[in-house]
């Protein structure tokens, strides 16, 4: 897994503060210390599953002896049904641990079900999907890790990975070349440039200021078309703005090399997984 174990422990950790508090009125004076019992993570949908070792990190953290056997891993396709991961130990552990593991599972998993299916609508093409910085605070570690999981890319993970200008940027800094030439005068070497461009007269302009990446602003078809015969290989052409799943395969088929989708981590429905407890 690609995660940070401390980033994921914090998150954990937090997620559990955040739910249990003080005491879990229910469990704690329900059940009694010694009981132990079993439980299975059932898929109830069909999807990519994604988070499955953050989930079962959440019980481990609560009780380190806990045990887990793991029958479907990230990256599988699930089906309804599936038993992902059966899970034993002490029965509060399961009752105290069961929401912020499954709202992490699901979430996850939810991300790198939406992001596979937009991989697939694009197949042939060659165009790559990539997400943005549009992802729920706190979360966009495993957000991002979740794409990777469907099948997708990451695009810059902070303000500090990319120089991305967009049209704030352009409009306060005096101007397409007056803001690309103030930046490459004080970036280091190892720092890209990214433009986004609103048109075409605009897309010219970036590429006589030599940017590596351009972003095609909610641009249509037609206009990407011309921009991909412009551009020539000169910088990376990126679509982004509007696209739906109705829309991207005639985007990824104008020739821009990536298309960047918000909604693939800010807009994805949870993926259905329960947590049952073994009678």
């Amino acid at each position: 897994m690609m995660l940070n174990k401390i980033y994921i422990d914090r998150l954990i950790e937090n997620a559990l503060l955040e739910d249990i508090n003080y005491v879990d009125a229910a469990t704690d004076y329900l059940i009694p210390d010694n009981q132990q019992n079993s439980a299975q993570f059932i898929a109830k949908a069909d999807g990519v599953l994604a988070g499955i070792d953050v989930a079962l990190r959440v019980f481990e953290i609560l009780q380190p002896d806990f045990k887990a056997e793991v029958f479907k891993n990230d990256g599988d396709i699930l089906k309804k049904g599936d038993v992902i991961a059966k899970i034993s130990g002490n029965t509060k552990t399961l009752l105290k641990g069961e929401r912020t593991a499954l709202n992490l599972l699901q979430h996850m998993s939810g991300v790198a079900t939406a992001t596979n299916k937009a991989v697939k609508l694009i197949e042939g093409t060659n165009a790559s999907i990539a997400d943005t910085r549009k992802t729920l605070p706190g979360l966009r570690p495993v957000e991002k890790y979740a794409v990777t999981v469907g099948g997708g890319k990451n695009h810059r993970y902070n303000l500090s990975d990319c120089a991305m200008l967009k049209d704030n940027h352009v409009d306060a800094g005096g101007g397409i070349t007056n803001a690309v030439k103030a930046l490459k005068e004080k970036l280091g070497h190892t720092v890209k440039i990214e433009l986004e461009v609103r048109n075409l007269d605009e897309l010219k302009e970036a590429l006589d200021a030599d940017v590596d990446i351009i972003m095609l602003d909610n641009m249509n078809c037609e206009d990407m078309k011309k921009a991909v015969e412009i551009t020539a290989g000169k910088a990376k052409l990126e679509a982004s703005g509007g696209i739906t799943d109705e829309t991207i395969r005639n985007v990824a088929e104008t020739g821009v090399d990536i298309i960047s989708m918000g909604a693939i981590t800010h807009s994805v429905k949870a993926f259905d997984i329960s947590l049952k407890i073994i009678k």
